[in-house]
């Protein structure tokens, strides 16, 4: 078989239509049987801090039951190239942010070894984005830029580079909280239905985190996290302020608060919450007309830019070929 007739049957009509609709009918097959062999992200987080939580108690007991010279810890281990680059290095202290942790905890990064990720990054990054900008600037193109300027170019990235770590958690936290505040009003009715229907404030917290998931994987993650440190931590005020903390919300914060108030003094927590989920879902509709507010301002460049020119060419551009066709017939 030769090359033309390879090419003749590669452009029959009936072949291309063949091929055509046996491409279709695979990917119908792929969308139709991909729900089949792929695991909900939802039930994988669930089950990896129910996993965590159980490891805690585990852990605690051990701790409780172990001498005070071989007492067990809580605490993550943080082993390995990474953790010993930063310590070696001695990162913690050069570029010390004394609240990284914190910062960690808001985009969903909790633990020791994320702070260590964090310093190893925040030392290399500034070379990468240099050595990136040095390599594009003075081997692929230089855009006949002068010797200095290529070089203060580089330093730019350099800086930029050291920024880049903090830039990039912002934007997950801010992502993060986003998702939290989107589902809270909801999960705090939820909550409130179940407390009082006479469940327990740990297992109505469960069943809220197994229903909300649908709507916000991040929010059923922080109230799964929540029943875990209710359940080891010596303070349950302890877990309500790390809820607060990790989230950087003032409608959560005010609900941890009212929730620590009643689990201190022992006023009714449904009226709380009642009060609690009006006022998260005022502060979501003041945010929603909020971005409405600021939507003309936004719109104008681009209605300037795509709108005008367009709406001019439809309204002068008749009356201008008629004058051209006036001025070709004088002509």
């Amino acid at each position: 078989m030769d090359f033309s007739s390879v090419a003749a049957i590669l452009t029959d009509p009936s072949n291309l239509l063949m091929g055509f609709v046996a491409v279709l009918s695979f990917a119908t097959f792929v969308t139709l049987a991909s729900p089949l062999f792929s695991r909900s992200t939802l039930e994988n987080r669930l089950n990896s801090v129910a996993n965590r939580r159980e490891e805690l108690k585990r852990r605690s007991r051990e701790a409780l039951a172990a001498s005070k010279t071989h007492g067990g810890s809580l605490r993550h281990a943080d082993e390995g190239a990474v953790k010993t680059i930063v310590d070696r290095l001695q990162l913690s202290r050069l570029l010390e942010d004394p609240k990284v942790a914190d910062k960690l905890a808001q985009a969903g990064y909790r633990g020791p070894r994320p702070v260590s990720t964090f310093y190893f990054f925040r030392l290399i990054t500034p070379f990468v984005f240099f050595a990136v900008l040095a390599f594009y600037l003075y081997v692929v193109h230089s855009f006949n830029l002068p010797a200095m300027s290529r070089f203060c170019i580089c330093v730019a990235g350099l800086t930029l580079g050291y920024y880049a770590p903090n830039v990039f958690i912002s934007n997950v936290a801010n992502k993060r909280r986003a998702s939290i505040v989107a589902g809270f009003p909801d999960a705090l009715d939820l909550l409130l239905i179940c407390v009082e229907s006479g469940m327990s404030i740990e297992a109505a917290l469960q069943k809220v985190s197994q229903e909300v998931g649908a709507a916000s994987i991040e929010l059923a993650e922080e109230l799964s996290l929540l029943v875990a440190e209710l359940s080891y931590l010596p303070d349950r005020r302890m877990a309500y302020e790390g809820l607060a903390k990790r989230t950087n919300h003032p409608g959560v914060k005010s609900v941890a608060m009212a929730m620590t108030q009643a689990e201190r003094y022992g006023t009714p927590l449904g009226t709380a919450l009642r009060v609690m989920a009006k006022e998260n879902r005022d502060l979501r509709l003041a945010a929603a007309e909020k971005k409405a507010a600021a939507l003309p301002a936004k719109l104008t460049v681009p209605m300037i830019v795509f709108f005008l020119p367009v709406l001019f060419i439809v309204v002068l551009g008749p009356s201008i070929i008629r004058v051209q066709d006036v001025m070709a017939h004088k002509g």
